[in-house]
């Protein structure tokens, strides 16, 4: 006979509902590049204004809900919602368009690829280019690079370009979609970070449907320009001036082929979210969110840093006169690439542990490094 399965053996229910899921796939699949957020940033502050108290947008496009406007003690939860991108940098008499990247965009994947040329006329359909493996010679193989990259679309000439509303400055994006692998890993482009935005926004809808009541204003910040070197966060910190913040992102899964767990650790996709330690990293504020794992029973994995995080928490630590500041990543394949992977247990595992952490706070709570 077989043994029943032990009830406490079981995953914990799902914290995603069908709504949440849809939200996920339409805010992935929606353009969001640097500079450019604003559409992106429509999306994710319809889905949260039922679960927020008002909201802020700042001059260059960051998005804030608040819970508790009036309270004078700040908690701020972020992530940051650009994308990486390219830009038209030199179209050529012959129709073809070279580019410049707009943060860190991976020029080894571009040929082939299918994109989006963002025009005040709307998207005009574009690709990748590369000669034929036919026409290559193997011993002298030319690789992609920034300056050999270069867009076709369809066109013959500048003239007939431009007449599409293509200029110099015009912003493009690759053009794949959200997927789910195998049920349980979600798999698009941009995971870094709109999946972070995602997870705070779960965080506030958990919190307004369990009708919490926080002691302490709470910020769900979505900020903009992460990507080019922190800069929306480096706005907002200046802005909401928080008491504490926690801030989340992605970080490098390290089991696939060809990753050094010697330079970037061993962290696995699957196994729970990822604590940093960092000069930035307040260890207060790190060890109240190791305690609330522990308690809560919710697995993790830990990381070190260097000099910087390399995330919008070195923003938020190093802004507004210092604001004790703690950093949870999202285990992450494929980093700036259109197929970006990441466990759905993470992912549900990331938004348990801020909203137990933001939930474990107290007003005036004394983070001074030492006494």
């Amino acid at each position: 006979m077989a043994k029943k399965k032990d009830k406490k053996s079981k995953e914990p229910k799902s914290i995603l509902n069908q709504a949440s899921l849809d939200f996920l796939e339409r805010y992935l699949n929606n353009p969001s590049p640097t500079g450019f957020e604003s559409e992106g940033q429509k999306l994710w502050l319809e889905y949260i204004r039922p679960y927020v108290d008002t909201h802020i947008v700042d001059p260059y496009g960051t998005v804030v809900g608040v819970i508790n406007p009036e309270a004078k003690w700040k908690v701020a939860i972020e992530a940051h919602a650009d994308e990486i991108s390219w830009f038209v940098h030199y179209i050529t008499s012959e129709g073809f368009i070279y580019v410049k990247r707009n943060g860190g965009s991976d020029h080894m994947i571009a040929p082939s690829k299918r994109v989006n040329i963002h025009t005040e006329k709307g998207i005009v359909k574009a690709v990748f280019g590369w000669p034929a493996i036919h026409v290559r010679n193997g011993k002298t193989e030319v690789v992609p690079t920034t300056e050999n990259i270069f867009l076709d679309c369809g066109c013959a000439s500048k003239k007939e370009v431009e007449e599409l509303g293509i200029h110099v400055g015009c912003v493009v994006t690759f053009e794949d979609e959200f997927m789910v692998l195998n049920g349980k890993h979600f798999t698009g482009r941009a995971l870094d970070n709109r999946i972070g935005g995602f997870m705070i926004a779960e965080v506030a809808r958990l919190l307004k449907e369990s009708r919490a009541k926080l002691p302490f204003g709470l910020y769900v910040v979505n900020s903009v320009q992460e990507e080019v070197g922190l800069r929306g966060a480096e706005m907002i910190v200046e802005r909401l001036r928080p008491d504490v913040a926690i801030v989340t992102d992605v970080t490098h899964d390290t089991q696939t082929p060809l990753m050094n767990k010697f330079q970037s650790g061993d962290i696995a996709c699957g196994k729970g979210p990822v604590l940093s330690y960092a000069p930035a990293v307040h260890n207060n504020v790190l060890r109240h969110i190791v305690k609330t794992a522990e308690g809560e029973k919710i697995p993790f994995q830990r990381q070190a840093a260097s000099r910087a995080t390399g995330t919008d928490t070195d923003a938020f630590a190093y802004g507004a006169a210092g604001v004790p500041s703690a950093l949870i990543s999202l285990p992450l394949r494929y980093m700036h690439t259109t197929v970006e992977t990441v466990s759905r247990t993470d992912v549900e595992n990331v938004i348990r542990l801020i909203h137990a952490s933001v939930k474990g706070l107290k007003p005036g709570q004394d983070l001074r490094y030492f006494k």
